[in-house]
């Protein structure tokens, strides 16, 4: 039997006869239509995000399979937080939040890719990179509700696979990214202010001092970067 494969990045659950599909196909001789449709309902959960779709098409008995790979997992984190990136300094400012349904959601649609053995590794996996992007897991550092994963207080919920919030937890997590973002705001402020009276006592010094001064005073390395110039060591006021 003689197959052949089309190779597309579509958006998630709106796959067309449109090219870049529709011309690939056409030469196999298959149902488009059918093939759209199936991917549509494969990649319903992925809107808004672009996703990699194999088709295998039996050339003899026009049957087809359709593959679909994941974004990455820190994509899928971005989505389900409703953030455009994670958190520059992540040790310190957090951007969002998210529930243990809403891990479980996304280790699902990851599972074929992650490493773990079973569900309740998986979960940990995607806490892991939540930690490394300053998102919070049950409003706790990520890497702090792992350890509750671990002892247990989720295992009903993660053996369930339940994934979806009700309007309440929606409406709390939105209201707690808000809270965040002020957070991150304030603290903004308040390092730039002091990265400025370091940048001040230090004038007419070189660059990699002042910076190696405003690193150990604290100061995250976006406010470093955007205030201390390496040309001439000049501050911006």
């Amino acid at each position: 039997m003689a197959k052949e494969s089309v190779d597309v990045l579509i958006e998630g659950g709106k796959a067309t006869a449109a090219p870049p599909l529709g011309p690939a196909l056409g030469p196999l001789g298959v149902n488009i239509g059918q093939v759209v449709a199936s991917i549509n309902q494969k990649t319903a959960d992925f809107k808004g995000m672009q996703v990699p779709v194999k088709v295998t098409v039996d050339r003899d008995t026009k049957e087809f399979s359709i593959t679909v790979g994941t974004p990455p997992a820190s994509s899928l984190i971005k989505k389900e937080a409703g953030v455009q990136k994670g958190s520059g300094n992540p040790v310190a400012e957090k951007v969002a939040d998210l529930k243990i349904e809403q891990i479980i959601k996304i280790a699902k649609m990851k599972q074929d890719s992650l490493l773990g053995a079973n569900m309740k590794s998986k979960v940990k996996e995607i806490m892991g990179t939540c930690n490394s992007m300053g998102i919070l897991v049950e409003g706790k550092q990520a890497s702090e509700t792992i350890k509750d994963v671990n002892s247990g207080i989720f295992d009903e919920k993660i053996k369930s696979g339940k994934t979806e919030l009700t309007a309440e937890e929606k409406k709390k997590l939105e209201e707690e990214k808000k809270r965040l973002a002020e957070e991150i705001k304030e603290k903004y402020t308040e390092y730039s202010a002091k990265a400025k009276d370091i940048i001040n006592q230090l004038s007419g010094k070189p660059a990699s001092q002042i910076k190696k001064k405003l690193a150990e005073d604290g100061i995250p390395e976006s406010i470093i970067k955007e205030l201390v110039k390496d040309d001439d060591a000049a501050a911006k006021k």
